[in-house]
C-alpha cells in the first residue's frame, strides 16, 4: 500500500459538461493508505481460496428480486462488452453490452475463457458487495469518493487528468482507454484491446497505478447526481472527509440502488464516456459488475 498524505483539493470536473460532477468544491481529507494498484486476479484468487467466497456473478439470480422474469433467464452471469460489427448510435448501450451466462471473474468473456496469463490484470465482474467482502477480509475498506479523487490527482489540483492537463503528453498514451471509433473499432494505439496489467502505465504523483482507465473502481459512497450541490450548501467551506449521501437515487433508474465508481475504464473514449477525466463520476448498480469493473482498497492509519 502507498501512504496518501492528507490535504485539501478542489473536487469535481470543470469544463466537462457533466452536471453530476458540479459544482467544483473544496474538500479536505485526512491521510490514509491505498492499494498501489487495482486488485488483481492473482490477489482475488488468494481471497477466494481462503474464504470459499462466491461472487454475485456466480450466483443464480433470485426470482424474488426479478418478479416477472422467465425462469430460464435467471441464470448466473454478467455483462460482457461485445463490439458491434458496424458503427451504431451511442444512445443505446445494449448495442455493445451482452449478458453472458457463465461470465464471472474466473471466466471474463464467458465459459471457455480464463484468466491464465492475466494474473496481473485487474479482477473484473466485481459487484460492490464482492469488493466490500474482499476489503473486510483484507482488513481494509473501500475508499470514499473524495479519497479516491484526492489520491488519483496525485497532487495535481484542478488538472483534467491524473497525469496532468494533456491527454497524450509527449504524444504517448498514459492510460488504458479506447482509441478509434467507439464501440465498433478499437485501434489499440495504447497496446491493449481490453484490460491491461495493472502496472503497464506510469504511476501518478502519489505512485498509484491505474487511477484513470483500465477498469472502473468501486467507492464506498452511494450515488446521487445532486450530492455536490447539497454538500456545498451544507458546508460552505471545505467539506472534511465527506462520506457521501445517506442513500442512492438516480433519476434515470430510480428503483436501482447505485454506488459511485471512479477512474473510467478501457472503454472510455473521447467519443463516449470520457470518465477517465479525474474529476468525473461513474455509478453502478450495487448487485452487478461487468467486464470493465474492478476495485482497490484503502486503510485508515488507525486500523
Amino acid at each position: 500500500m502507498v501512504w496518501i498524505p492528507g490535504g485539501t483539493f478542489w473536487m469535481g470536473c470543470e469544463n466537462c459538461e457533466m452536471p453530476d460532477a458540479l459544482p467544483v468544491h473544496l474538500v479536505a481529507v485526512d491521510g490514509f493508505w491505498m492499494d498501489q494498484t487495482p486488485i488483481t486476479n492473482a490477489q482475488f484468487v488468494r481471497f477466494v481460496k481462503a474464504t470459499a467466497y462466491v461472487t454475485i456473478a456466480e450466483r443464480k439470480p433470485d426470482s424474488k428480486d426479478y418478479p416477472g422474469a422467465a425462469p430460464e433467464s435467471l441464470v448466473a452471469g454478467s455483462p460482457v462488452f461485445t463490439p458491434p460489427p458496424r458503427d451504431v448510435a451511442l444512445d443505446d448501450y445494449l448495442q455493445w453490452w451482452r449478458y453472458v451466462p457463465g461470465a464471472n471473474w474466473k471466466h471474463p468473456e464467458g465459459p471457455g475463457s480464463t484468466t491464465k496469463g492475466r494474473e496481473d490484470h485487474p479482477v473484473v465482474h466485481i459487484a460492490w458487495e464482492d469488493a466490500a467482502e474482499y476489503a473486510k477480509w483484507a482488513g481494509k475498506r473501500l475508499p470514499t469518493e473524495a479519497e479516491f479523487e484526492f489520491a488519483a490527482r496525485g497532487g495535481l489540483d484542478r488538472h483534467a487528468y491524473a497525469w496532468g492537463n494533456e491527454l497524450k503528453p509527449g504524444g504517448k498514451w498514459t492510460a488504458n482507454i479506447w482509441q478509434g471509433r467507439f464501440p465498433s473499432k478499437n485501434d489499440k494505439e495504447d497496446g491493449y484491446i481490453d484490460t491491461s496489467p495493472v502496472t503497464a502505465f506510469a504511476p501518478n504523483g502519489f505512485r498509484l497505478y491505474d487511477v484513470g482507465g483500465n477498469v472502473w473502481q468501486w467507492c464506498a459512497d452511494w450515488y446521487r447526481p445532486d450530492y455536490y450541490e447539497k454538500l456545498v450548501a451544507i458546508d460552505g467551506d471545505a467539506a472534511r472527509n465527506p462520506q457521501g449521501p445517506a442513500d442512492s437515487y438516480d433519476p434515470h433508474e430510480p428503483g436501482i440502488a447505485k454506488r459511485v465508481q471512479k477512474s473510467g475504464s478501457f472503454l472510455c473514449s473521447d467519443e463516449y464516456c470520457t470518465r477517465y477525466l479525474v474529476g468525473s463520476r461513474g455509478k453502478g448498480a450495487v448487485d452487478s459488475g461487468s467486464s470493465n469493473v474492478g476495485f482497490r482498497c484503502v486503510r485508515s492509519p488507525s486500523s
